[in-house]
């Protein structure tokens, strides 16, 4: 699963390059603050096995006027260290690999 360029941002992490987006318009789950806000990332060279990350906040543009806290690039930055720990490999091909770091980090099977 590629993300697609429009609407994603760069970062430089430990000096390799990655791509991340976060969906500008929320689910409809997200929109009603029953799921939290998600970005992916992606190596910007070799994209491979994206990240998915579950945050711990409602996404920016929900209906119910909860209280968004916007994903900063440190917030991106601390992701990308953290699914590289727990062993996430951006260049190799695969499924998405979930980081939640609403509970804590749990990879999907």
């Amino acid at each position: 699963m590629a993300l697609t360029r429009k609407g994603t941002r760069h970062i430089v992490v430990d000096g390799t390059t990655y791509r991340w987006r976060l969906r500008r318009r929320p689910t409809y789950s997200q929109a009603l603050a029953w799921s939290p806000c998600t970005f992916a990332v992606e190596h910007a060279d070799e994209p491979g096995t994206t990240l998915v990350v579950t945050t711990d906040h409602p996404h920016p543009s929900n209906w119910l006027c909860h209280e968004p806290k916007p994903v900063l690039p440190s917030d991106v930055t601390h992701a990308i260290e953290r699914a590289l720990r727990e062993g996430w490999t951006p260049t190799a091909p695969g499924s998405p690999f979930h980081l939640d770091l609403s509970t804590g980090s749990t990879p999907a099977p």
